[in-house]
């Protein structure tokens, strides 16, 4: 389980991306570089990481799924993924 500070601040994250999104797009459109390096440097969508909407595990993070790799396993062996089966050959 990761910290709940490194969560909280991945959330916020989101937030300030999402507030700022259309002013970056119009600052970007009339390429004024020196005002978008005035916004927070959090409202880059760069600075957001992906993690694990179950755990907070930013590595291992399988992007269709929403999941880390360890969670995804232990999902799919109790049959929680529709879909999704161990392989065996």
């Amino acid at each position: 389980m990761a910290k709940a500070a490194w969560i909280a601040r991945n959330k916020k994250r989101k937030r300030t991306v999402k507030k700022y999104a259309e002013k970056r797009r119009k600052l970007k459109e009339e390429g004024k570089w020196e005002e978008l390096q005035k916004l927070p440097r959090d409202a880059s969508p760069t600075r957001v990481n992906n993690r694990c909407s179950l755990t907070g595990r930013s590595r291992g993070y399988i992007r269709k799924y929403g999941i880390s790799r360890i969670k995804f396993r232990e999902l799919a062996l109790e049959g929680k993924i529709p879909g999704i089966r161990k392989a065996s050959w």
